[in-house]
Order: C-alpha cells, then structure tokens, then sequence
C-alpha cells in the first residue's frame, strides 16, 4: 500500500531525468499517486519537449500528461489547468520545483549583485516566487477536498552563497510566499510547505556560479558528511505530499544532510 494511493496531482517543472521535479515524480509514483507533468520551453520549443517527454517516458507512465506552462504568462497557466481539468478532473497535491534567473548575474565575481538591474531581478522574483501563487490559485477549483502544494527552495535564501545572488533574493520570497499562501489557505485543507535541499548537479543548478565549490565544501561542513541526492529529495516531498504531515504547513524543511544547522 503506497502513501499517495489514490492520489493525483501536478508537478511543475520537468527538464530531463535529473531535476529534482522528475525524482519527485518518480517517488509520487511508486507511492501509487498519478502525476501530471509541466515543462517551461526554455530556447527551442521542440527540443525542450523532447527532452521532457523523454524523462517522462522513462518513467513508464502510459498515456502521460505532459503540457506546456509558461509561469510567466497567466495564459499559459490557464490553458495549463485546463488541459488538467479535463484529464483528471480535481487534484489532491500540486508541486512547484522551478526557478528563473538571469545566468549572467549568477556569478562570484565580487560586485555583481549590486550590479542587478532591475528587469532582472523582477524577472527572477516573478518565475521563481510570484509563479507560487499564480499556480496555486489557478489549482484552488481542482482542489475542492484540499490538499497539498510543495516548492523547492535552497539555503541561498536564508544565508548569503556568493554566485547564488538574485537567486537567493527569489528563494527568499518564495518561502515567504509559502507561509503566507499556507495562512490563506490553511481554511481550505491546503498545505503549503517548501523543501530547502543541499546543492545538487541539475540542469538549472549548472547556471549557479559556484555549483562545483558548492558540491566539494557540503561534505566537509555537513553533519552526514556528504551530498545528498535528488531521490532524498523526492521522498521528502511523498511524506509532504501525504497524509502523514497532515498537521504540517508553512514549513520549511531542510534536505541538505544537515548543512544548514552548522556555524562553522
């Protein structure tokens, strides 16, 4: 008997096999949930489908739910929920596993944050943070019982990472966002937490200056004494996504093999 049997749900968004959205949906899965994907077209629309359809695929669903979602666009995101209506109907969990920024203000070089511009930064904060409330309040008619949402946040947004910059600006509005969605919402039956994970090798990951540092200094300072991986990602979000963190919103939990709670 799977934690999520019966379940069904959205999760934004899939890049290839290695994002984290993919291993979430992967444990959702095993767990006896049935998923429905969004990919966000990033360059050229049909390799960006072709690469998530191939993740898709490897998860051996039949018949996927695969569909666009532009978070920037409030169109997209309707035709999104739409399409999702008619396939399933009402959801029990939605997942936000997406973030946006500028690469070239990613970066360790000392004086690039404060160089930011303005359309930078707001673009950041409207896919990375705003998108949580366009989604979830485009979900709200398919989650007449309630529910679950999770977003993925990462340390960056509580502490300084040097590269990590206007992204961490972004995760920090997220978990905001997160809390005070859960404090709306929490009438409703919806949970709204985040999981802040360690540093991990992704697509997206690979336009943060200062990944590979990341991923060599977590070991030395993390309690567990290593890295963790996108699949401990995935399970966290099952346990958030199901009946056993009934009594749990507007948290944060860390998956970072304890990084966060060392000083030095």
């Amino acid at each position: 008997m799977g934690l999520l049997d019966g379940k069904k749900g959205l999760i934004l968004n899939v890049a290839n096999d290695r994002s984290i959205a993919w291993h979430i949906g992967h444990n959702a899965i095993q767990h006896g949930a049935t998923c429905g994907f969004g990919y966000l077209v990033m360059g050229d629309a049909d390799k960006s489908l072709r690469r998530a359809k191939k993740s898709i695929d490897e998860l051996g669903i039949s018949d996927p739910f695969l569909h666009t979602c532009d978070v920037g666009s409030d169109e997209s995101i309707a035709a999104f929920f739409a399409a999702a209506k008619e396939r399933f109907g009402t959801i029990d969990f939605l997942v936000h596993s997406l973030a946006f920024a500028n690469k070239d203000y990613l970066k360790k070089e000392q004086g690039v944050f404060t160089q930011t511009p303005r359309e930078v930064y707001s673009q950041a904060c409207d896919i990375s943070a705003y998108s949580l409330i366009a989604l979830t309040r485009a979900a709200l008619p398919l989650m007449p019982n309630g529910g679950s949402v999770v977003a993925m946040s990462y340390y960056g947004a509580e502490k300084v990472i040097p590269g990590y910059n206007v992204m961490g600006v972004a995760k920090a509005a997220l978990e905001s966002t997160a809390r005070y969605l859960a404090y709306d919402l929490g009438e409703k039956k919806i949970r709204v937490n985040c999981i802040s994970a360690g540093p991990i090798r992704t697509l997206a990951a690979m336009g943060v200056g200062g990944i590979d540092e990341m991923l060599e200094y977590t070991p030395k300072k993390a309690p567990l004494k290593r890295n963790i991986d996108a699949d401990e990602v995935g399970k966290t979000a099952v346990y958030l996504l199901s009946e056993l963190s009934s009594g749990v919103t507007g948290e944060t939990l860390y998956v970072d093999a304890g990084f966060n709670n060392v000083g030095l």
